[in-house]
């Protein structure tokens, strides 16, 4: 038994944590074997090419039980990925903005169930986008119910991206709609591709739920996130804007070719029109992972309590009851493979995490929390067994062939360890 393990059962039983996690004696892990495994996982793929650069971090409920980095920063370089390597983290920001507004539905500010409208009046004009007619033009109908922030944080508002919608691509090709990564509002203006609350869609929503905490509270969302979020659990290096510290350290983006990784020039706007609370942010594994340990803790991180324990087993929930996510199909080239995680394994959304609702193949716990980032970073809390990590790399297509195995390999060695 190490001395970390001794300490912290120590502290557990001063503060009934036995009870609370009847399980841990079970979750801590073989530290030399996940450190053996996991240091081979990752540095053989960095060493074969089949990534350039990777960090990883595991941990428990009392802290970091694996981390490592490997690779370089740029396919190509000389300059090594370290633990402290910023790169985008695009929809892990989802969690973020989700657990930000979940804060002001503690305070009464925001409520899951009442017409999202009444906070952002520009939903009120929401529509459906139907088809089109024979000149090409869309055509729409108004919703059969309004949009609830409950649709937005668990994508069953209507809400779409153009990367796995022809439609919503379509539409914003007729209509010259911009890009969401283009942080400017009128990306935002893209119709609703169903009813609220009929199905699951991966799309926009979060972004309004970030524009909603910012009409609450009259704060832009990152600094909102800091004083609340990023700054209590002791998130230094997570942003919105890179800061010139952060800029040093900030890995390449990756696009994998046929002929191989290339570097590619990508940065999110840094003085946009909205701070994109679906996917702007840029942070460190570590960083992300004190996050993770929060949401372990049961809203508790760094010594300061961000969201109640009640809130946190709320947002632990699928909360769109019988309907299940599917499969993302790419809609264009460049941005995604066909993504879908363990697929056989029925999947509900929480308040902004997907859950799987079986027990998954790499040991995963039916019941827990995960989701992603657009360039190939990864995430999943498992509350059942009181473990959780994440896995960033900075690759384009999302789904990356090489990457997603990859988190899959040190996820199921992490769980290997705990025996």
């Amino acid at each position: 038994m190490t001395n970390q393990r001794r300490q912290y059962l120590k502290a557990a039983g001063s503060i009934g944590a036995m009870e609370l996690f009847p399980n841990m004696e079970n979750i801590w892990p073989n530290e030399s074997m996940l450190k053996a495994s996991a240091d081979n996982i990752l540095k053989s793929a960095t060493d074969s090419g089949a990534v350039p650069g990777v960090t990883a971090m595991a941990t428990n409920r009392s802290g970091t039980i694996y981390e490592g980095a490997f690779g370089t920063r740029q396919a190509g370089s000389d300059i090594p990925m370290t633990m402290d390597t910023i790169v985008w983290i695009a929809s892990m920001t989802k969690a973020l903005t989700g657990a930000a507004a979940m804060q002001q539905v503690e305070r009464g500010k925001l409520h899951l169930d009442t017409p999202a409208s009444k906070i952002l009046p520009q939903l009120k004009e929401s529509k459906v986008l139907t088809g089109f007619d024979s000149n090409g033009q869309p055509i729409t109908r108004a919703p059969k119910r309004e949009v609830t922030l409950r649709h937005l944080l668990t994508h069953t508002s209507g809400h779409s991206y153009d990367i796995w919608n022809k439609q919503i691509s379509k539409y914003m090709k007729v209509k010259n709609v911009p890009g969401s990564i283009s942080c400017q509002n009128a990306a935002l203006s893209t119709p609703l591709v169903f009813d609220p609350g009929e199905r699951w869609e991966y799309g926009t929503g979060i972004d309004f739920a970030g524009k909603m905490v910012e009409a609450v509270t009259g704060q832009k969302l990152g600094q909102y996130m800091q004083d609340n979020l990023l700054g209590p659990l002791g998130m230094t290096s997570t942003a919105f804007k890179i800061s010139a510290d952060m800029r040093a350290r900030l890995s390449r983006m990756h696009a994998r070719r046929p002929d191989g990784l290339v570097a590619i020039d990508f940065e999110i706007p840094q003085e946009p029109e909205f701070e994109m609370g679906g996917g702007g942010m840029y942070s460190t594994t570590g960083d992300y992972l004190k996050f993770v340990q929060m949401i372990l803790n049961e809203g508790k991180g760094n010594g300061n309590r961000v969201l109640k324990q009640s809130t946190v087993n709320l947002m632990s929930k699928n909360a769109m009851g019988k309907i299940r996510v599917t499969m993302l199909k790419p809609a264009r080239q460049g941005s995604s493979n066909e993504a879908e995680f363990f697929p056989g394994v029925p999947k509900g959304w929480g308040l902004s995490f997907m859950t799987n609702e079986e027990k998954a193949p790499t040991g995963r716990s039916k019941g827990s929390l995960a989701w992603a980032g657009l360039a190939n970073s990864f995430y999943w809390i498992d509350k059942r067994k009181g473990v959780g990590g994440v896995l960033s790399t900075q690759i384009l297509p999302f789904a990356d062939v090489k990457a997603l195995p990859l988190f899959y390999d040190f996820e199921t060695a992490v769980y290997k360890s705990l025996g």
